[in-house]
Formats: C-alpha cells, structure tokens, sequence
C-alpha cells in the first residue's frame, strides 16, 4: 500500500480504534498531509532517516502562503509528532518502514502557561448577573470549569442526569474515552443547584442554550452548549470583568491545576484529575508553581510581609 492509502487507514483507527475527537483527527490529517505533498504518494519502505532529515529542513523554511510568515519550532514538533504516531501505527501492523523513536523532535521553547491570579478568578466568577437564567447558568458553568478543571468540550459534553450533587463528584469520558471522576467545590455545587432547579425542561445536557428555537427532540440535545459557545460566554465575562489576561476556559483549567498544586497536592493526583495520559504534560505546570513559591519567597524576605 502507498503512503496516502496508509494514512486513511490510520485516520480512521484514531476515530475508530482510539476514539480520538474529530478536532484531534482533522489535525493529524492536516500534519501528515504536509508529509504526503512532500514526499509523494511513496511506499512506506522508503522513508528513512535521509527523508525525514529533508521534511525537517523543508518545515523549517516553509512561510505560510498568505502571511509569509515561518512555522513556530512548536508548530514544526507537531508536524514530527503526527509523523512519529503514523510511524508507531505501521509498526503495529507490520508495514515495513522507518521506526518512530528514530524521529526525533526539534528543541522548542514551551509557550508560557496563563493563570488567572486570585483577584482576576474572583472577578471573573462574580461577573455573571445570576438573577437573569443565561447568568445564572454561566456562573455554574465558570463555578464547575475552575472547580473541576474540564476540558472545554468534556464541560460540553455533561449531562444532568450523571451530576451527583450529593456526594460533589460525577464521572466524565475524557481523550481516547478514558473515565475519571471529578470533584465538585462547595460553591459549584450550590450554583449547579439552583441552575439546574431554575431550569423548566426536562432536557438532558446540562449546559444549554437559551437563544435560537426550542428544539425538544432527542432529549433536546440541539438545545446543548457546544464548545465554541462556552468559549464565547467565557470570552463574555473576561471582558465584562476587564481581566488583564485573555483567558479561555483552558486558563480555568490551568488555573484549577496550579491551585491544586500549590495547596499541596501531589502531581500524580492532579494528573488523574486532569485526565492526562502521560506525566509529562501535568509537569508543565511545576514550573507556574515553583514560580509562584519563588516570588513569595522573595517578597517575604524584602519585607513585603501581609
């Protein structure tokens, strides 16, 4: 089989096999497509070290048609690490090429984490007029981002009927349909409470639009927020609060693992409240925290003292 037939294939064992999101397929498409237009519809065999070396050099000089711009080193990693996973996926199946961990990813400075501090997170949850329903359903919604540390679409994704507020915890299907259970703070519990008693439908998603036509079929499941839309609401109460930062509900995320780490939690807790696959991506945010604890330090011993 040649290269653009191989690739299908794999696109279609990411969706299939790893349940992989279409936003996460639609990437790897667009990265190994890169790959194919330069290389050509070759067989598999002939990719070897040589080639990839060419494709390296190739991204590196590669400026972008309509901004003449440079892909970022970051960007050029992830055209690599696609490769790479195609790679791993021929040798799985015993297609006869070149093996990934002989790949390896060009040295790239890790774009700095955004957190809120504690004064913006206050503004930022208090910025919704909970006495309107789109307010009081987008305080639950900010309340449970920072509480649990959702991705934005797994927020989207929540249904009413597997919130136990009871015990302040629900279970949530992550990447690659891995199952974790999250936990709720008090005040996302006492919000998700009086949202979801204030509601007058029997629909299921938890989050839903109150704009546009009623729309009750499958359980009004065209009524639920999609992600983009908990993009805009989050984007909504960063400006009504004038935050400094342009946060995204991935800030909240980012917020919610620093807090938890610089309240004393161990890494390998907040890895499996994250959902991480892989170690490595929660170790980024030891180095918001050792930051964090450094500038404390230094503004306790220059007198500084609350």
């Amino acid at each position: 089989m040649t290269l653009s037939a191989l690739i299908t294939d794999f696109l279609e064992y990411l969706e299939l096999e790893r349940g992989a999101s279409q936003k996460t397929i639609q990437n790897y498409d667009h990265y190994l497509k890169r790959f194919l237009d330069f290389t050509g519809d070759i067989e598999p065999s002939l990719i070897d070290l040589g080639l990839v070396r060419k494709y390296r050099l190739y991204l590196s000089r590669f400026k972008d048609p309509l901004t003449g711009e440079v892909l970022k080193r970051v960007t050029q990693n992830y055209f690599m690490i696609a490769l790479r996973a195609f790679l791993r996926y021929l040798a799985r199946h015993d297609v006869n090429s070149l093996s990934a961990e002989k790949v390896e990813l060009g040295e790239a400075e890790a774009s700095p984490i955004k957190v809120l501090d504690e004064t913006d997170l206050k503004r930022l949850l208090k910025a919704p007029d909970v006495l309107d329903k789109s307010g009081l359903r987008d305080k639950a919604l900010l309340e449970t981002l920072f509480s649990t540390g959702l991705r934005v679409s797994e927020l989207a994704s929540l249904n009413k009927d597997t919130i136990n507020l009871d015990r302040q915890e629900f279970p949530v299907i992550g990447k690659g349909s891995k199952e974790r259970i999250v936990f709720l703070s008090d005040e996302a519990v006492k919000w998700l409470d009086q949202y979801i008693k204030s509601r007058k439908d029997n629909f299921k998603p938890l989050f839903i639009r109150h704009q546009g036509k009623i729309d009750p079929e499958n359980d009004g499941e065209k009524m639920r927020l999609t992600p983009r839309s908990v993009e805009r609401i989050v984007e909504k109460y960063v400006k009504a609060a004038g935050l400094s930062v342009k946060a995204t509900p991935h800030t909240l995320r980012h917020s919610f693992a620093t807090d938890l780490l610089i309240n004393g939690a161990d890494i390998r807790s907040v890895q499996e409240m994250l959902g991480h696959s892989n170690i490595s991506t929660t170790q980024i945010y030891t180095h918001v925290t050792n930051k964090h604890l450094k500038d404390i330090h230094k503004s306790f011993h220059s007198g500084n003292r609350e």
